[in-house]
């Protein structure tokens, strides 16, 4: 095996790695990373310390509609959008530095994140097709996520007009963690799109 051969491998090992330790889900991996289905296998046992999740990986579009779905959801979407404009790094480059940056900036604390690596993955693949769009609000101007089709025309965010329950959740929380969603997209006023973008030129700069 040629030198060249065995760096191409251990890329693909620190690739793979770095997808699991992300969230990312086997029928990702195989897409994605250059290594044979069992030896992904083991990195995740290793990894995870369990085999990989079974099951179908999310095919609808309605979660990103409810209330805190499509707050995170906007605020990644946002983040991506930059990152491919101005990152030359490729698309999954491009998806795993704005899934970063979002984890960061979204600050829940671990094990409570809205928008998980295989969802946020999911929804890209859901605007390349054109099964979702950007939405922007009538009242903040911000982009949002919305069903590809509905209808532009008077536009009024989830931030702007949140249902009578947001917010409210099943079970104790901590406080620092139903306020997330609001710090993370910045102070009242600002928009998902805007935070989106203030993030992403601050990660790249």
């Amino acid at each position: 095996m040629s030198q060249k051969s065995v760096l191409a491998e251990v890329k693909q090992v620190q690739l793979a790695v770095e997808l699991i330790g992300l969230g990312a889900r086997l029928p990702f991996l195989e897409a994605e990373v250059g290594l044979s289905r069992e030896r992904l296998i083991r990195l995740y046992k290793e990894i995870k310390g369990a085999s990989p999740p079974k099951g179908l990986l999310p095919f609808s579009t309605d979660w990103y509609m409810t209330w805190l779905a499509n707050i995170h959801s906007s605020m990644f979407y946002n983040i991506y959008r930059f990152m491919r404009t101005h990152d030359d790094g490729g698309d999954l480059q491009a998806l795993i530095k704005s899934y970063r940056i979002y984890l960061e900036q979204a600050d829940l604390p671990e094990g409570n994140t809205v928008l998980d690596f295989t969802r946020a993955y999911t929804m890209v693949r859901f605007f390349d097709s054109g099964m979702l769009q950007l939405n922007s609000c009538t009242r903040c101007a911000g982009a949002f996520v919305a069903h590809a089709y509905d209808d532009k025309h008077d536009y009024v965010c989830v931030l702007c007009r949140p249902p009578s329950r947001a917010g409210k959740v099943r079970g104790t929380k901590p406080e620092g963690e139903r306020r997330a969603p609001r710090r993370a997209l910045g102070r009242p006023g600002l928009t998902a799109g805007l935070a989106g973008l203030n993030m992403a030129r601050a990660a790249v700069t």
